[in-house]
């Protein structure tokens, strides 16, 4: 099969998401704190994951919808349930991931404060998706991903040299906080599941812009976004534990300090020349992510109210846009200090939560919502099933282990 670049989008617009927290502040602590320990967690969880982030395009694509039309069809509960938990998290994640980005900003120009750049990104992420909509994100995340893709190969291949402190043994995590990084790793690792739900939408979006996109063209464009985020996310735990693992500095939870410790421990280990490759790859690695989380809230969120009240909001978009930019800035400037406990809350519940998205989706493409030739076929049936066992079976340990 031959496909075009410009035939390609959501996926990429997906591993923009997906590339964010989870990749450089999660990967690189994981690295930074056990080594390549934890590498066993990272593959399972994008194994486990892949199916039901698959199902969002097969669905979309099969039938000129989102998943959130198929969760209506399954009963409005769903949707009523869905609102609530994004309404819940959206905010935080959103302030999360532009805080990490203005920190990084100011660490690698030098000029302003994390509050004048957490303004900037924000007005800068404002204006591109209000002018251009879905047409400039799709285009923009082509660039920006594979930009991402090769600065971070690089950074890898050049911090290979100076490694010989690292270990490769596996490590499985007991005491109370590694256990909760672990969870909050593996939550957003690559992504919540959630984003299934953007992912259709952005789906539904591309065929109006390429409607000779069949589905086996829009599954290969989704297995590229997904392989990409798992190289990446490979890539930046192998920078954490080449770079700083075994060494006496401890990473900090705050991202504008993070973001210094980061930059800083790569050019002391690699050289100055290393500043500008890690920081470029860094501030687009968050810059993506702040973008694509600003895109995707307000469209599921502007969806999933037109499906509870049953009307049409012809600028819906743009309102939840704007409801999600104010309320960033808000929680910036006035709960700023308990942004490390929101995020955590955010996490966990991505991850507690992943049971839930798995099973509707599982439960929306094998049912009789979906046309029988994109229903998985008996193999990917079982491959689904055992991942929602697995999915559960680490929720129930981790709610044992609060208890």
């Amino acid at each position: 099969m031959t496909i075009s670049l410009r035939k390609l989008g959501p996926g990429f617009i997906f591993a923009g998401a997906a590339i964010g927290v989870s990749h450089l502040v999660q990967s690189t602590r994981a690295g930074a704190d056990f080594g390549f320990g934890l590498l066993w967690a990272l593959l399972l969880i994008n194994a486990v994951k892949y199916p039901f982030f698959e199902f969002g395009p097969r669905f979309a694509s099969a039938t000129g919808e989102s998943l959130l039309e198929g969760y209506r069809k399954m009963g409005k509960g769903v949707i009523y349930l869905y609102f609530a938990i994004t309404f819940a998290t959206m905010f935080t994640i959103q302030t999360a991931v532009t805080i990490v980005t203005a920190g990084i900003a100011t660490s690698l120009f030098g000029i302003g404060t994390p509050v004048i750049w957490t303004a900037v990104i924000t007005a800068i992420c404002l204006a591109i998706l209000v002018i251009g909509r879905y047409k400039i994100l799709d285009s923009l995340m082509k660039i920006i991903v594979i930009g991402l893709t090769i600065s971070t190969l690089i950074a890898v291949a050049f911090a290979i040299e100076p490694a010989g402190h690292t270990t490769f043994k596996q490590v499985f995590p007991t005491e109370t906080a590694a256990v909760a990084f672990l969870i909050a790793f593996m939550g957003w690792m690559p992504a919540p599941l959630d984003i299934s739900i953007w992912n259709s939408i952005w789906t539904v979006e591309k065929k109006k812009l390429e409607p000779s996109i069949n589905p086996e063209q829009s599954r290969f464009d989704f297995n590229v976004g997904y392989i990409t985020t798992t190289i990446l996310a490979i890539g930046f735990v192998a920078l954490g534990a080449v770079v700083m693992f075994g060494s006496d500095e401890s990473l900090s939870p705050q991202g504008g300090e993070f973001a210094n410790q980061l930059i800083s421990m790569y050019t002391r280990s690699l050289g100055d020349w290393a500043k500008l490759l890690i920081g470029i790859a860094a501030l687009t690695t968050m810059f993506s992510t702040t973008l694509t989380t600003l895109d995707g809230s307000p469209r599921v969120m502007h969806r999933t109210t037109e499906i509870i009240t049953n009307k049409k909001m012809k600028n819906g978009y743009l309102y939840w846009l704007i409801v999600l930019a104010s309320g960033t800035l808000i929680i910036f400037f006035f709960l700023l200090s308990e942004m490390r406990l929101l995020v955590q809350i955010a996490t966990i519940l991505s991850f507690l939560t992943a049971p839930f998205y798995a099973i509707m989706n599982y439960k929306l493409i094998t049912g009789a919502h979906t046309p029988k030739e994109a229903r998985p076929g008996i193999k990917l049936r079982i491959y689904s099933v055992i991942s929602i066992l697995i999915i559960l079976g680490f929720s129930g340990w981790y709610l044992s282990t609060l208890l």
